[in-house]
């Protein structure tokens, strides 16, 4: 069993930065894939980035240049810098994680882009 604990979200101004975490507990000895998905009201759940222990970061196309995903292994804690945030970032993000062939999923820590 692997529980996800995000932080980091808040209430930031147009082009602020805002850092998020997300640290995973339990027995685990390896994570394979790690990523940051996003729902807005009234939206889908949306692919942010993703990052495996074997492959490069993937982002979607409308945060490219702007997020950044990393991972510290030694800590099981994936992270998303988010930087020139947009309006249309405002969403719950939510991490999850692929370990063993199942996915697991964070409470999820809310993001509003607001002037």
């Amino acid at each position: 069993q692997v529980q996800l604990v995000e932080s980091g979200g808040g209430l930031v101004q147009p082009g602020g930065s805002l850092r998020l975490s997300c640290a995973a507990s339990g027995s685990i000895f390896s994570i394979y894939f790690m990523g940051w998905y996003r729902q807005a009201p009234g939206k889908q759940r949306e692919l942010v980035a993703a990052i495996t222990d074997r492959d490069g970061p993937n982002y979607a196309n409308s945060v490219k240049g702007r997020f950044t995903i990393s991972r510290d292994n030694a800590k099981n804690t994936v992270y998303l810098q988010m930087n020139s945030v947009r309006p249309e970032d405002t969403a719950l993000y939510c991490c999850a994680v692929n370990y063993e062939g199942s996915f697991y999923w964070g409470q999820g820590t809310q993001v509003t882009v607001s002037s």
